[in-house]
């Protein structure tokens, strides 16, 4: 009997050590998947973090900020000074980017920065000893312009004449140059024959600042394109999930841009448009007219739907060929994250009001009641 009894008992030993066993190996394996989480969430914030932390702390931004760079600085304390006054976003990421890209010899002085540089800006002028208390020109350029206001503004401000501007920016080779310079934003979509001016949109509205008496036109035209690269840049994902090129994605700002005044018509704007494209109904949108006709008009009368152009969405049943004005941030985030909608049509009333229907009765209705 007491054999009996012993052999019972061994075999709910190994029964209990193999359950023991079991749960064991569940919660190592729980414990596992748990770190494995844990290691990926921790290495895409991580990422995350560093690629917000490289990028300008405001690219809009035309707030002039002085610092004192003392004689004898290190790199450690010119990034505490620059991440203290709000120059750039980490101070550490600035030191690991001097390291990697083996940049310092670094010039004291009083800087005038603002939070729309670049590192590499920032470090080209801390190397040259750049001390610019103030800029010889300082030019802000609207939103919503073409290139020929945008020459219009130059010309103006500067001493440059405002048909070599346009020789400039139109010149074939200096755009194929410009493509290659600037392959992630710029491709031969603006090439084609029928886009009016290749670098329409890609001039960005900002305010910019210029150090020397006489800037040339090319110097003038990259640092504009620098600032579109850094603006655009951080959307390139964005862009290429909504299945939009770089160039359909500028068009479709501008169009935006030109239709609504704030961010919240932008928003709704751009959700028309996307119902219009979805529904193959042509965008109709009378900024595309004015463009395709050249010239400046107060309204689009209804022989000028008739236009022949590329550019004319009251005839073509998509996007047109090409942007019609440069487009603010706001634009382009509206253009990548449009409200949920069901309106296909828009007005504007007489004080700059939006007003939206779903249907055409509906839009008619508005009309009537809105436009006198």
């Amino acid at each position: 009997m007491s054999k009996k009894k012993s052999g019972g008992n061994f075999r709910d030993d190994l029964v209990a050590r193999s359950n023991e066993a079991r749960t064991v190996r569940k919660i190592v394996f729980m414990i596992l998947i748990v770190l494995i989480i844990i290691l990926a969430i921790g290495g895409i914030s991580g990422f995350l973090y560093v690629k917000s932390a490289l990028e300008p702390v405001d690219p809009s931004s035309d707030e002039s900020i002085k610092v004192e760079i003392p004689i004898g600085s290190s790199s450690t304390t010119i990034a505490d000074i620059l991440e203290e006054n709000g120059i750039i976003k980490n101070g550490l990421i600035f030191r690991l980017y001097l390291k990697l890209n083996n940049e310092g010899d670094f010039q004291a002085g009083e800087y005038t920065f603002t939070p729309a540089l670049t590192l590499d800006e920032i470090i080209q002028s801390l190397k040259t000893g750049k001390v610019v208390a103030e800029p010889v020109h300082r030019i802000t350029i609207p939103e919503g312009l073409t290139v020929d206001q945008i020459a219009g503004i130059y010309a103006e401000k500067l001493k440059i004449n405002k048909e070599d501007f346009l020789k400039v920016v139109n010149d074939k080779a200096y755009i194929e140059k410009l493509i290659d310079k600037y392959s992630t934003i710029l491709s031969d979509d603006i090439l084609n024959e029928q886009i009016r001016t290749p670098l329409e949109g890609y001039l960005y509205a900002s305010t910019y600042d210029f150090y020397e008496e006489e800037p040339t036109i090319e110097s003038i035209v990259e640092a504009m394109l620098d600032r579109t690269l850094t603006v655009l840049t951080p959307y390139l994902e964005e862009i290429k999930e909504k299945e939009f090129t770089v160039h359909e994605a500028v068009t479709f700002a501008s169009l935006v841009e030109k239709e609504a005044s704030n961010e919240e018509q932008r928003n709704e704007i751009s959700s028309v448009f996307y119902n219009r494209l979805e529904t193959e109904m042509p965008l109709q949108t009378d900024p595309t007219v004015l463009y395709a006709l050249g010239e400046h008009q107060e309204k689009v009368l209804y022989k000028d739907l008739e236009v022949d152009s590329p550019y004319n969405t009251y005839k073509v049943q998509s996007l047109p060929i090409g942007p019609i004005a440069n487009f603010s941030e706001s634009s382009l985030n509206a253009t990548l994250n449009p409200v949920d909608s069901d309106y296909l049509y828009f007005l504007h009333d007489s004080e700059g009001d939006i007003h939206y229907a779903e249907t055409y009765d509906e839009h008619l209705e508005n009309r009537d009641k809105y436009i006198n």
